[in-house]
């Protein structure tokens, strides 16, 4: 059971609170729970909430967090769930500067939550709603047996990442005419495209040959497209599984349950750098200017360095994250943006450049609200900061069998970050087909970014939308700078170059 937040606790998260507002942090109302190294692993198995759908899943993240944490490789310091009021978890054993930490990077993430566009579509009450999925869930258990649903959540969770992440922020072209819409009769010339004229002898001159036969072509692909099924490829693959698929009704109640997680966490996924680096940012300017005593500075310097290390292999969001706004901060204090800026050439005029504008609190507070790590990485991470902060591509180098720097060169380097985030990093597929060759056949399309598609998850992602399906599945991919067309008919794994 949680335990009551201690006095001194109660204290110290209002005393938090009440200088990050007056910072201008805008933040919905958190709830502190207290919970042992035991509890707090089973809470973050269950990715931050108290109650989940049984799965398998679940078990073996909680035996792998216990292990890591039992041999001193992981230590959780803080959990917050966004959700109105705001969740938050304090482990038991942590020191009081470690929980002062906790809190000052809580409310952080909570004014992100709050404040940044990609979470504005999220469920606010996600709390309730896992609860009410994981009764569901049970309760087709109940009807059906461990063993069905089970198998059938296993293969929802191997496409969960096959949904358009970018549909709650766009307006997707419209297919149908809306209701009550006149109809009008055809126009063949209008139709197709021909230049309008009332005199018979000049309809060769205004419209030649050419022009009408190239028309027509154009006219017939335009009709031919509208007849497939879907009419444009749809990114949303779960959805048009639920639509589509011979799923019975819990089937499909389930898929809707899950995909339904899958977009409350996307946004998660597409703010990672930008939401621990304003948290970050946050904690240790509360901590440095306001929350900390004197007697802590060893402690705090010690945590947040482990905070912030780097590693060789991989970006640390926390450290990226907190370096761009401190250098969009900067910035924008000191001028170094705009026409004039941009059209400097002269290096020692841009090292003094510094017209005192301070407008850096309000910039990294507009930053924090419009954009994503994208948008974020494309805009603000520049030459002089990928030169100051020493990045590098690497590269597995399979002689040496170990990564080795490939490139410093900017443009390579921020071109790897961004692929890196461009929907997670994971392959983009959509649905192309639902019915090809007139036979009811799925099939997929890869749009090939460069990465070849890692063979095992492929297959094992075709057998299961296959078992959704029921009918032969394709997926249109490259391997090896080669079109194929890989194929899974419920037996036999086929693989087809196509010229």
């Amino acid at each position: 059971m949680p335990k009551k937040l201690p006095p001194e606790y109660v204290d110290m998260q209002q005393q938090v609170e009440a200088h990050a507002r007056r910072y201008g942090l805008d933040m919905f109302d958190t709830y502190y729970e207290v919970l042992d190294f035991d509890e707090i692993n089973m809470v973050a198995s269950y990715m931050g909430f108290p109650v989940r759908y049984p799965h398998w899943k679940w078990g073996m993240e909680y035996e792998r967090m216990s292990k890591s944490y039992e041999y001193g490789l992981h230590k959780i310091y803080e959990m917050v769930i966004n959700n109105d009021p705001c969740y938050a978890y304090l482990l038991e054993s942590n020191a009081l500067v470690d929980q002062k930490l906790v809190m000052c990077h809580v409310c952080g993430h909570n004014d992100f939550f709050k404040n940044n566009y990609a979470f504005q579509h999220t469920n606010r009450k996600m709390i309730d709603e896992m609860a009410n999925h994981a009764t569901r869930i049970r309760r087709y258990i109940d009807w059906f047996g461990v063993d069905v649903v089970e198998s059938f959540v296993d293969k929802c969770l191997t496409i969960d990442n096959l949904i358009d992440v970018d549909a709650p922020y766009i307006r997707r072209k419209r297919q149908e005419p809306d209701a009550g819409e006149a109809v009008q009769p055809p126009d063949r010339k209008r139709a197709l495209g021909l230049l309008p004229t009332d005199r018979e002898y000049m309809e060769r001159y205004i419209n030649p040959d050419e022009f009408v036969a190239a028309q027509k072509k154009k006219l017939e692909e335009e009709q031919q497209r509208k007849k497939r099924f879907p009419a444009e490829p749809e990114r949303d693959v779960m959805q048009f599984l639920m639509e589509n698929a011979p799923l019975e009704k819990w089937h499909v109640d389930v898929m809707d349950m899950l995909r339904e997680e899958a977009y409350y966490f996307a946004p998660q996924g597409m703010t990672k750098i930008m939401n621990e680096g304003w948290a970050s940012y946050w904690h240790a300017k509360l901590m440095t200017e306001k929350v900390m005593d004197s007697s802590e500075v060893i402690d705090f310097a010690d945590r947040n360095a482990g905070v912030m290390a780097t590693s060789r292999q991989s970006l640390n969001p926390y450290a990226l994250g907190l370096a761009l706004y401190r250098d969009i901060e900067d910035r924008w204090n000191k001028g170094r943006f705009g026409k004039e800026w941009n059209e400097c050439d002269d290096m020692a005029e841009r090292r003094r450049w510094d017209k005192q504008t301070s407008l850096g609190r309000e910039k990294i507070f507009q930053v924090r609200q419009i954009y994503s790590d994208v948008t974020f990485i494309d805009e603000f991470f520049t030459i002089d900061f990928c030169r100051e902060h020493g990045f590098f591509a690497y590269e597995y180098d399979k002689k040496k069998k170990s990564f080795v720097i490939d490139t410093r060169e900017f443009q390579a380097v921020k071109n790897k970050i961004l692929q890196s985030l461009t929907n997670f990093g994971q392959p983009v597929v959509a649905v192309l087909d639902g019915n090809h060759e007139n036979r009811g056949e799925l099939v997929l399309q890869h749009s090939h970014d460069g990465i070849d598609l890692d063979g095992q998850y492929t297959h094992e992602t075709l057998r299961n939308v296959h078992a959704i399906w029921t009918r032969p599945v394709h997926l249109l991919t490259r391997l090896e700078q080669r079109k194929v067309m890989l194929s899974f008919d419920g037996k036999t794994l086929t693989e087809k170059t196509i010229s």
